[in-house]
């Protein structure tokens, strides 16, 4: 817990690298927290690493197929790389889900 606050810490002070590092603890003490990889691909998201963001919200959705942020967020990283329809489909998903805009 304490490296998943450091790095929303870092990453609200724009410290993008040193809060994946952080985000990256996380993970190696635990894999299984969706919450953790979503926030690791938001700090990518940031940065513009859009591919790799999609692969962490990958994660997070196959650790937690319901986790409506990870769907969003997906979709976002997609619509930024002009996958409209992918994008489209994650939103949806994340609607189902209970996402409103």
């Amino acid at each position: 817990m304490a490296w998943y606050n450091k790095g929303n810490a870092l990453d609200e002070q724009g410290k993008y690298d040193e809060a994946i590092k952080a985000f990256d603890e996380a993970i190696r003490l635990d894999p299984n927290d969706s919450v953790v990889w979503n926030n690791k691909g938001v700090v990518l998201h940031s940065q513009g690493k859009y591919d790799e963001a999609i692969k962490a919200y990958d994660e997070a959705i196959g650790l937690d197929p319901n986790g409506v942020a990870a769907w969003y967020n997906k979709g976002v990283a997609l619509e930024a790389l002009g996958k409209t329809a992918e994008a489209n489909a994650a939103f949806a998903r994340a609607k189902k889900l209970g996402y409103s805009r």
